[in-house]
Formats: C-alpha cells, structure tokens, sequence
C-alpha cells in the first residue's frame, strides 16, 4: 500500500499505473494546462511536472510510495531505515547543480536531499522540483516531439507551419519566453515578451482544396538591424502547403517569417480564406449545390444532370410535386476530410423554386380549378 496518492491523484492515474499510462497521463495534463494555451492553468501544470518527475523515476517512486509527498518534500512523514535496499534517490550529489540538471539523453533527474539525522539538520536539504518548462521541454524531446496517435494538441500549441522552403516543423518561440511560475522550490523566470503574430489571408478555391496543392507567395518583411537600429525590406518567397479538405480559417504558421522588430521576430500566420464557388457552398465536409426549378416544374416534376466537385456527372430529378426543402444527398462527392483524405462528405442537391411575378386573371382562375 502507498503511503498517500497525491501525485497520482494529479494525474488522474491509480497507482498500479505502468510507465506508459503515466507518460500518457502526464500528456495529457500538461497539453490541457500549459500556460501558452491555457494561462489559467499554471499551478496544474506545475503540479503535473512534479507528479512526472517523481513517478516516471522508478527509484524516486518506490521512496514517495513507500514514505509519501510529505517526507521527499521534507515536510515531515517517517524516515527510511538506514541501508535501505537500493541506497536513497533523493540524496545529495547526482548532477551539477543539485536538483536542477536534467540529463540530454533523457537518463533519470537526481534530487539534492539531505537526509541526515537531526544534528545535521532533518531533510531540510530538499532543493525543489525542476523547473515545469524544463520537465515539458525534456518530455517533448523524448517523446519525438509529443506524437502520441490521434491530434493531441501539440500541432495546436507549437504550430503546423514549420519551415516556409520545406518540411514543418514546431514553432521557435524566440521572441516569447515561457510563463513565470511561483511555489516554493520552482525556479522563476522573469516574465519575457511574448512573440506577435502578423495574420494574412490567403483565398484558396474550392478546387485547389480539393485536389492539395502548393501556393508560391511573394510577401515582403521588415529586417531590423541591431547593431545600427536600422530597417530594411527585403522578399521572399513561400512554398505555402494546401492541405486536401482544409477548412476555411485554418492557421498556416511560420515561425519567424514576419517582420523583425527591435525584440525578435514575428510569427507569420496565412489564416485560409474560400473563394465563392459558381456552383457550391462549403457545409463542413459537404458541398451544396443548388438547382433552379419553376413552379410548373416544381408541381410537375422535373430533371437536371449536376457537375460534381471532380467533374464527374451525376443525374437529380424529382416527378414532383416538389418541396422548397427537397434535398438529395451523394455521399462521398464532397470534400475529402483534412484528417482522412481518402474519406470524402457528400453532395447535397437542393432546389430553388423560381415563382412568377404575376399572373394574369385568366391563370389565377385555371389554378384554382385545379388545385
């Protein structure tokens, strides 16, 4: 039985939990509280570090299951007997610096403890968890960059942009630093500029989201040099990826690209834009088309061959009578989904009654007699 479960209970996790569900757990709590997506957030996030820190360290977690937060953190709880089998993951040496060295290679983080008897002090030696940016930054290294399956968040938080003459990549940060956090035993960091963002639209035809494509953009950008503190502008031009099915609104990001200012640099978004379409509007991952009738063919019936999105022809007709909110659906002749392109949405044809403007008396007394 463990001594208490407040570390796991900061992760939402019991503590039978393997390796695995604990990196997961961890995830998924820091990429819901970190401060640059959700500033409100920051005590969680620190919190969920020190859970990390101590649980992913199987050393570190058999102490804290064994004697509880109270006692790693040296605010009482019972001491371990001495020649405790695998030696005491919270004594002093380790890395430079004590507490704070956190290993490139992603090896265990030591603590600086000090676990002598009274005389020496109690455990007053505690230095602090790492600071929660440190613990992230090292997590994502390890993790490749967070890829965990599905969309988690990181491509949100960091940017899809990447390189504008390549692959993509995560945001640089450059010009914003990280959110200062308080507690005891965290390190602070003074509060930092945070990067601005320069937003462009880009219109794009329905076409071209259809098929994904690549746009060369000419954009121009201020240099600032900090030596004379002058400005210049200089061109470039951006390969500007279009992926198939992205949705109206959806952030191109690169990092960087924008005008230098005295600081750093701008992040350069290109925010996506629809161009109108002669035959169909955009409903999420479906295209509607819709198909004038008349009166007489509205009450009669009538028939029409549409174009689809990839230019093939589909057949629509009704014997009529026929209602202003008749629709027909086609699936998969819409648009591809941005996540699964092979997947597509549907066609949906509707009608658009054209009513007469007037009618003579003759007309109004044979449609009465009729209807």
């Amino acid at each position: 039985m463990v001594a208490d479960t407040k570390l796991y209970d900061r992760l939402s996790i019991p503590p039978t939990a393997t390796a695995d569900e604990i990196k997961k757990a961890y995830r998924k709590a820091a990429l819901k509280n970190h401060p640059d997506k959700n500033p409100a957030g920051a005590e969680k996030f620190k919190e969920a570090g020190e859970a990390y820190e101590i649980l992913s360290d199987p050393e570190k977690r058999k102490t804290y299951d064994d004697y509880g937060y109270d006692f790693i953190t040296g605010k009482g709880g019972p001491a371990p007997q001495e020649g405790m089998p695998g030696g005491n993951p919270f004594a002093g040496g380790g890395m430079p610096g004590g507490f704070g060295g956190m290993p490139s290679g992603g090896g265990t983080r030591t603590f600086s403890f000090n676990m002598g008897g009274p005389q020496a002090g109690g455990r007053g030696g505690f230095s602090g968890f790492s600071d929660p940016n440190d613990i992230f930054a090292q997590f994502m290294k390890s993790a490749g960059g967070g890829a965990g399956g599905d969309d988690d968040g990181f491509e949100g938080m960091f940017g899809s942009g990447g390189s504008p003459f390549g692959g993509f990549g995560t945001s640089s940060r450059r010009a914003g630093g990280p959110t200062s956090f308080g507690g005891a035993g965290v390190r602070r960091r003074e509060a930092e500029p945070e990067t601005t963002v320069v937003e462009k639209p880009i219109a794009i035809s329905l076409e071209d989201i259809y098929e994904g494509t690549t746009k060369k953009l000419k954009v121009q950008r201020k240099t600032y040099d900090a030596q004379t503190g002058k400005q210049s502008v200089e061109d470039k031009i951006l390969s500007v990826p279009i992926k198939k099915g992205l949705k109206a609104g959806s952030k191109i990001k690169y990092p960087d690209m924008g005008d230098q200012v005295e600081g750093g640099t701008q992040d350069l978004h290109f925010i996506v834009k629809e161009k109108p379409h002669p035959l169909f509007t955009r409903d999420g991952d479906d295209l509607k088309h819709m198909v004038d009738i008349d009166l007489k063919e509205a009450l009669t019936g009538w028939s029409r061959t549409v174009a689809t999105i990839d230019k093939r022809q589909v057949n629509v007709s009704s014997a009529g009578p026929t209602q202003p909110t008749w629709t027909e659906r086609f699936p998969q002749l819409g648009m591809p989904k941005s996540k699964t392109p092979t997947v597509r949405g549907d066609l949906v044809v509707g009608v658009n009654i054209k009513y007469p403007t007037s009618l003579s008396g003759e007309q109004k007394r044979k449609l009465k007699e009729i209807l």
